[in-house]
C-alpha cells in the first residue's frame, strides 16, 4: 500500500495542535518501517488546483500568514497537503488503495474561509482535481473527525454526484452501526474516499471509538469499494492529537482498508 508523506509535514508549521511538533512521528515511524507499506513523496498542489474549492482571497491570506516568522513553512507545508490528497486520489483510481499522512488537515476549509487547524481542503481538492482531469464523476466522502466537516459540507454539497456522511453517533456501537447503514444504502459510485480523524479515539478528545474501532471503519470502506466502486479507495489524515497513539490507528485504518487481518489487535 501507498503512502504518501513528504518530510516537511513533520516540521512545525504553526502553533496549533494539528501543526505541533512530533505528531506524526509515530504514524512515520510505524508505516515507514511496516513491508506491507511505500511511502512516496507528492508534489505541491498548483494555485489552478487550490482554486477548484477555493477562491483567490482564501490563498492570499494563508500566504500573508506564511509572512510570520512563526509560520514559515505553513504556504509550503498547506500546499504538500492539497498536493498529497491529489496524488494519494490518483494512486488509488490508477494503481490501488492508498493513504495521505498528511497535514495541515483540510475539512474546516471552505471556499472563502478557514478555521479549526485547516488552511486548504485537501480532499475536496483531490475529489474536484479527479473530477476536473475526468477520471471521476461520483464520489462517497466519509469524515470520521470527531468534528463535522463543515469546508467538505460548503465546497463539495453542490455536487449531485458527491455523497458527504458524518457519522455523530457518540458511542463505539452505535458508531460503527451508522457508518455501516450509510455505506449499504449508498449507491454505486467511483470511489470512496476518507477525511480521516483520529480525534474520536477513547484517549484523545472524542473519549469515542477504539483502535479497532478505526480498523474496523477503514475494513467497511473495504467492502463497500468491492461492491459499489471497483475496488477505489482511499483515505487522508485529519484530526488526531494523541501523538503516542497515532501512529497505531492510522495503521489499524489502513489494514482495514486493505482488507488484511489486523496485525496489531
Amino acid at each position: 500500500m501507498k503512502v504518501v508523506y513528504h518530510p516537511l509535514m513533520k516540521e512545525s508549521y504553526d502553533h496549533t495542535p494539528a501543526g505541533a511538533p512530533g505528531r506524526l512521528d509515530t504514524s512515520v515511524k510505524i508505516l515507514s518501517e511496516h513491508p506491507d507499506y511505500d511511502i512516496v513523496m507528492p508534489k505541491p498542489a498548483t494555485e489552478q488546483q487550490l482554486l477548484l474549492a477555493h477562491d483567490d482571497g482564501t490563498i492570499s491570506r494563508v500566504k500573508r500568514e506564511s509572512e510570520s516568522s512563526s509560520k514559515q513553512n505553513l504556504y509550503k507545508t498547506a500546499l504538500l497537503a492539497a498536493g498529497g490528497a491529489i496524488l494519494t486520489g490518483k494512486i488509488a483510481i490508477e494503481e490501488d488503495v492508498a493513504f495521505g499522512l498528511i497535514r495541515p488537515p483540510g475539512h474546516h476549509a471552505s471556499r472563502s474561509s478557514y478555521w479549526g487547524f485547516c488552511y486548504f481542503n485537501n480532499i475536496a481538492i483531490s475529489l474536484l482535481e479527479l473530477k476536473n482531469e475526468g477520471l471521476i464523476e461520483s464520489a462517497f466522502l466519509l469524515d470520521f473527525d470527531l468534528h463535522t466537516g463543515d469546508g467538505n459540507i460548503n465546497i463539495l454539497d453542490s455536487e449531485s454526484s458527491f455523497v458527504i456522511s458524518n457519522p455523530r453517533s457518540n458511542n463505539e456501537e452505535d458508531y460503527l452501526r451508522e457508518v455501516r447503514a450509510v455505506l449499504e444504502s449508498s449507491p454505486e459510485v467511483d470511489i470512496i474516499a476518507a477525511s480521516a480523524g483520529f480525534d474520536q479515539y477513547i484517549h484523545c478528545w472524542g473519549s469515542n471509538l477504539s483502535t479497532k474501532a478505526f480498523y474496523e471503519i477503514g475494513f467497511m470502506m473495504y467492502e463497500f469499494a468491492k461492491e459499489k466502486c471497483d475496488g477505489k479507495r482511499y483515505g487522508v489524515l485529519e484530526g488526531g492529537y494523541n501523538h503516542e497513539d497515532l501512529g497505531r490507528n492510522v495503521l489499524a485504518f489502513c489494514e482495514g482498508l486493505r482488507g488484511v487481518q489486523s496485525t496489531i489487535l
